[in-house]
């Protein structure tokens, strides 16, 4: 960023447009995971053949091309939780030797992936208990991996409680009185089934039936295919089990796990299976990254990117609503006023009451306006636009068909083809400026 910063000053600017930030943290993320995925592929698999086929699998996979590079803590995640797996494996190789570097390594990634997401001990139970027997045999290596753990989480502890409170006048009496330990307020959110509501809650077998199919597609069949019940194939598996057991599952927590499982497969032995499966897994991964890359949530960081440039705009200076999307990145919105409000997927008429309770008082000589993004697919929505006498008016502002919102699929109430009519042919996103109707 700061080399952005100073090639941005000489054309004369004096601060990064926020889309170009975007941009180059896209661009960061690919460079991340071509090099480093790439590399813990080659040490976690030895046979040559059997590394070219992993690698193959991975790069060819649209998880690797959509998700990993994606500024998403699930893809971070999914690095912490493959050099994690690759830095245990060293120390399992290593039985002669205590092995201090990886065990302070270790300690590192995995403070750093904790205080990243909280789920990332779900994969690394496996690795956990494989390293008993060594740190039993090397205390000193079991040192190491605390010292480092402790040091590290010190560090993200003051860096958190930094940037959460920056006008604080001494960062040692906050750390002392009111610290911001990221992962706690992670895991009491997470617990709360109130919180987890608002996301939307599923049956413990979603990730099993939904999850890695989406994930894997044709890679799910060649589990019984695995060369040996590796570290890796433990690893996703104790992650699926433990991750199933919440409420809320989405297949991006399940991101770490497709590496793991791609790398440890095995290809069909007879050649004409394999022709047709390398066949079913071009069109899966072709399909995929379309949906998942293009259209999938697509309109959230170009419908964001376009309101951090409205400074002469109304809704420059408002509440923005963002309604049955991702949430949006605030950054985007650079210099702007704009105070966005995430109201996730609640319910219609909730919704409607906050934006109407934003607008205010209709007889006022300044009625106020606030925005909202939603889904075209909504039509929840249409009921309140045509509805005679509704003291709301909404202006749409901005568009884009390249957003799908496959979070809102509903078979069970509009059918298949119904739901299909709903989301897909009426994809896109759209801002409206909501105003008060005049009396």
């Amino acid at each position: 960023m700061l080399l952005l910063q100073w090639v941005w000053t000489e054309t004369g600017k004096e601060a990064v447009a926020p889309y170009l930030i975007y941009y180059a943290l896209r661009l960061l993320m690919f460079i991340l995971s071509f090099v480093l995925e790439d590399w813990a592929i080659h040490e976690l698999v030895h046979s040559p053949r059997e590394r070219r086929i992993a690698v193959v699998l991975v790069a060819s996979s649209y998880v690797t091309w959509t998700y990993q590079t994606h500024t998403f803590s699930n893809a971070v995640e999914t690095l912490v939780v493959l050099w994690s797996v690759v830095m245990t494996q060293r120390l399992l190789d290593n039985t002669h030797r205590s092995s201090l570097l990886s065990s302070a390594l270790l300690g590192s990634l995995v403070a750093f992936g904790i205080f990243n997401r909280i789920t990332v001990p779900a994969f690394l139970l496996p690795p956990a208990l494989f390293l008993l027997p060594h740190f039993r045999r090397n205390p000193f290596s079991f040192f190491a991996l605390c010292a480092t753990f402790l040091l590290t989480s010190i560090l993200a502890i003051a860096v958190d409680t930094y940037f959460y409170h920056p006008s604080a006048n001494s960062l040692l009496n906050l750390l002392r009185t009111d610290p911001t330990i990221t992962p706690l307020n992670s895991l009491l959110y997470n617990t709360s089934s109130s919180n987890l509501s608002l996301h939307g809650l599923h049956p413990p077998y979603q990730h099993l039936i939904a999850s890695l199919p989406l994930l894997l597609g044709p890679a799910l069949l060649l589990l019984s295919y695995t060369r040996k019940l590796n570290l890796s194939i433990l690893s996703a598996l104790s992650a699926t089990i433990l991750l199933s057991l919440i409420p809320h599952q989405e297949p991006r927590f399940l991101l770490p796990a497709v590496p793991l499982i791609l790398s440890s497969i095995r290809l069909p032995q007879s050649r004409v299976l394999r022709r047709y499966w390398f066949a079913s897994w071009i069109i899966f991964n072709a399909t995929l990254g379309i949906l998942m890359g293009i259209y999938h949530q697509g309109g959230v960081v170009p419908a964001q990117i376009w309101l951090g440039q409205q400074h002469q705009h109304e809704l420059a200076s408002t509440k923005v609503f963002w309604w049955k999307t991702y949430s949006p990145p605030v950054w985007l919105l650079g210099g702007t006023d704009i105070v966005t409000v995430d109201l996730m997927g609640m319910e219609v008429e909730a919704m409607l009451d906050r934006v109407s309770g934003a607008i205010g008082d209709t007889t006022g000589d300044e009625p106020r306006s606030v925005g909202l993004v939603a889904p075209r697919s909504s039509v929840e929505l249409d009921a309140w636009m045509e509805k005679t006498g509704s003291v709301m008016v909404f202006e749409e502002l901005w568009k884009t068909d390249n957003h799908l919102n496959f979070d809102d699929l509903d078979f069970e109430a509009d059918g298949i083809w119904g739901t299909l009519e709903r989301v897909v042919g009426r994809r896109g996103l759209v801002i409206w400026k909501v105003s008060p109707r005049a009396p």
